[in-house]
């Protein structure tokens, strides 16, 4: 029986134990991950590749929209933001256009770099 995988083991240990801001940053970094592979499969006109990331992607931002608390008001901005991603990453799939890739990648950025920071604060506010 072979043992299994150690990298395999560790990232299903670290997403079982992960707190819920921790999977939202992590959903976040794979959305900027498969549009990264997407722009590469692009730029080597490999449309599969490019098409199954997107598609990768899209239902990241989907699933991040799906599990938005709307008894918040800044989920109605999170909702705007990732009804538009999603229609780009649309357009961009239909396309297979590389810089709208590009400008969802840099919008998926800066909402992820801002949820850090986020996470941050809060844990310098716990530790007060």
């Amino acid at each position: 029986m072979a043992l299994p995988n150690r990298y395999e083991q560790y990232s299903n240990n670290k997403i079982m134990t992960a707190s819920p801001a921790e999977l939202t940053l992590m959903l976040y970094e794979g959305a900027v991950k498969f549009c990264n592979i997407a722009i590469m499969g692009i730029e080597q006109k490999d449309v599969e590749k490019a098409h199954k990331n997107i598609v990768k992607a899209e239902k990241i931002v989907e699933y991040l929209r799906d599990t938005l608390d709307m008894k918040y008001p800044v989920a109605r901005d999170f909702e705007n933001i990732y009804v538009y991603l999603n229609r780009r990453l649309v357009e961009a799939n239909m396309k297979k256009d590389k810089e709208i890739l590009e400008e969802v990648c840099e919008h998926l950025r800066s909402v992820r770099d801002t949820w850090k920071e986020v996470m941050r604060l809060n844990r310098e506010k716990g530790k007060e």
